[in-house]
């Protein structure tokens, strides 16, 4: 069969979608003259601003051997490398037969790289390994090399996925090449590295239709649409199907109303699919990812792997605020409860559960970026939310408490490597290991739990002069490590609503770091700045100068207040106490006190202690 099925695995920005853009047009799938956007594949808004892939996509390029008049079909899946969407990979790697692991040629193998080739290699898949950026300065390949070995070893790979294929590579100059030292050519190696280790689709043509769910998104027209691999027989447009659940029980009967085939960046209609074929397939309603579709004479369902659980929580709540519904227009329980339950029906990582007041979701996720991004995505849909602070979701074991950890892997310049040791010990991480990784750099790694790195990365930057990088992955779930000590500071909090005062903020600013500037919208318990001493300070924001008759000699001192420190959404959710929410709306991200009024709140801590 002329069709070859494959996945790009690797970590954060080591170049997986460039390399599928340089991919798409040596295969000629654009025209010469065609424009077309860097990171063809970061289709969504959010993935463009932020240079990662968040959805795993599917896509094709036909390509011909050199001599050859025959094409030969090239499924793609372009994979996220952040394991905070993990489930995503996790369910594509059914879909393939084969995957190309891309790593950096300085940095090497990183913790997401591990995630991934773990879960490949536990599926018997053999891996190509790309060592991508091979023009780096700071190039270390044969190291890299070393390490990507070190690790197929320390994952039980077996001695066919140990005999792996090397290409060096730049995705963005677009060559590949067996010899390290060549820095120009094509892509033709990776190509043709790619038809001869990757095997056909092992699949059966004549049995009946099975295809199994592996991507869900909605289309407002043709409503569920399911991604997946045909695995046995074929389809065609109007034929009967039904969907099987993982235990084999009909979950609903249908005809497969449209099917949809991978070209190029588009999804094409076509009248039937084989074996082996990657397609989207409309018309079933309940179906779901996981699920088997298969002809109704099917009982037996396919196995489908299992999804690692959600290990962090947040609480989405309606908005309640004074500002409430001045800037968003979706505001109800009700609307904020179908958007989440729409996206945990595509999204399996996510689960959404409603509390005894209906007015506040449970929603459960992998870490606080996954979480994020939901959130900015809703609050640019319209929604307004109260979101309360990040907490870990806690196990029983054998009547004892567990708690999720995180592999933590730090490179920073040597100069601030113990700050950041200091710093972690003080949150209960246990340092694993410590070695210079060249430049000037050191590697450290941390067995921490999650608990304890909850607001952790801004002031890791900031300790390190924005040079550090660090990179997380779940672990294990372990001991539970008893109190871990929260953020140092008090926050300075209103006690009046109106406008603030250019005037006040001034006299403000010798008590602490300052959130808003004048005229900003306050209201009374919402959070203004951060206090230079440990308690909570509430402060009037709204005093202004008292006018008399008395003339002063000389003119009043004009007033110049330094710039306020002005918070992103993640730096926001990271940076507030337990007792605290975020207000987000379409156009402004407030910090507020969960108990707005002050007499309340001290009833409640009191109640608390």
């Amino acid at each position: 069969m002329n069709l070859r099925n494959v996945a790009i695995i690797a970590h954060v920005d080591h170049g997986k979608t460039t390399l599928v853009d340089q991919l798409f047009r040596q295969s000629g799938t654009f025209r010469d003259n065609q424009r077309v956007e860097e990171r063809a594949m970061d289709s969504n808004d959010l993935e463009k601003e932020r240079g990662i892939t968040i959805l795993a996509k599917p896509t094709s390029v036909e390509w011909a051997p050199e001599g050859s008049s025959e094409h030969i079909r090239i499924n793609i899946v372009d994979t996220p490398g952040h394991a905070d969407f993990g489930a995503e990979v996790e369910r594509i790697l059914s879909m393939v037969d084969g995957v190309i692991l891309l790593v950096d040629s300085s940095e090497g193998a990183m913790p997401q790289t591990k995630f991934v080739t773990g879960k490949a290699l536990a599926l018997g898949l053999r891996p190509i390994v790309v060592v991508n950026k091979v023009d780096r300065p700071d190039e270390r390949i044969q190291e890299v090399l070393d390490e990507v070995f070190d690790l197929f070893v320390s994952l039980d790979a077996n001695d066919e996925q140990l005999d792996f294929p090397v290409l060096y590579a730049s995705g963005r100059n677009g060559y590949a090449s067996e010899d390290p030292d060549r820095r120009e050519g094509t892509l033709t190696p990776l190509f043709q590295k790619i038809v001869d280790h990757v095997p056909a689709p092992r699949v059966d043509e004549t049995g009946p239709f099975k295809f199994l769910a592996t991507l869900l998104d909605r289309d407002n027209f043709m409503g569920r649409v399911l991604t997946g691999r045909v695995h046995s027989g074929t389809v065609r447009v109007n034929d009967p199907i039904r969907a099987l659940d993982m235990d084999g029980k009909v979950v609903e009967v249908g005809r497969a109303t449209k099917l949809l085939a991978y070209r190029g960046l588009e999804r094409v209609p076509v009248d039937s699919a084989q074996a082996g074929d990657i397609i989207a397939l409309a018309g079933l309603e309940k179906a779901t990812v996981a699920n088997t579709i298969a002809s109704p004479d099917v009982t037996e369902p396919l196995n489908a792997q299992p999804i690692d659980p959600p290990t962090l929580s947040m609480r989405f709540a309606v908005n309640d605020s004074p500002l409430a519904g001045r800037e968003g227009d979706k505001v109800t329980s009700r609307m904020i409860r179908d958007r989440l339950l729409r996206e945990a029906e595509t999204n399996v990582a996510i689960r959404v559960t409603e509390s005894a007041d209906k007015d506040s979701f449970e929603v459960a996720g992998r870490g606080e970026l996954q979480l994020g991004v939901l959130i900015e995505t809703m609050r640019r849909e319209g929604f307004e939310l109260g979101i309360s602070r990040p907490r870990v979701l806690f196990r029983e074991e054998n009547g004892e408490r567990t708690e999720p950890y995180e592999q933590v892997v730090i490179d920073v310049d040597d100069e601030h490597s113990g700050t950041v040791v200091e710093k972690m010990q003080r949150r209960k991480a246990e340092l694993t290991e410590m070695r210079p990784s060249g430049a000037g750099k050191t590697r450290i790694t941390f067995s921490a739990p999650s608990r304890g790195l909850i607001g952790y990365h801004g002031e890791f930057l900031s300790d390190t002069r924005g040079t550090g990088i660090m990179n997380r992955l779940f672990e294990k779930y372990g001991p539970h490590k008893g109190a871990i000590e929260g953020r140092p500071n008090g926050v300075l909090i209103s006690n009046a609503t109106g406008e603030a005062v250019g005037y006040a903020l001034n006299s403000l600013e010798e008590r602490g770091i300052l959130f808003l500037g004048p005229q900003a919208k306050i209201y009374e318990g919402m959070i203004i700045g951060e206090n230079a001493k440990p308690e909570d300070l509430e402060v009037n924001p709204l005093k202004s100068k008292q006018l008399t008759n008395f003339r002063s000699t000389g003119k009043d001192d004009a007033i110049r207040l330094t710039p306020p420190k002005v918070m992103t959404l993640e730096q926001a959710i990271a940076y507030i106490d337990d007792d605290e929410m975020v207000e987000v709306t379409p156009k402004s991200i407030r910090l507020r006190k969960a108990i707005l009024d002050p007499h309340e709140r001290k009833k409640a801590r009191r109640k608390a202690d």
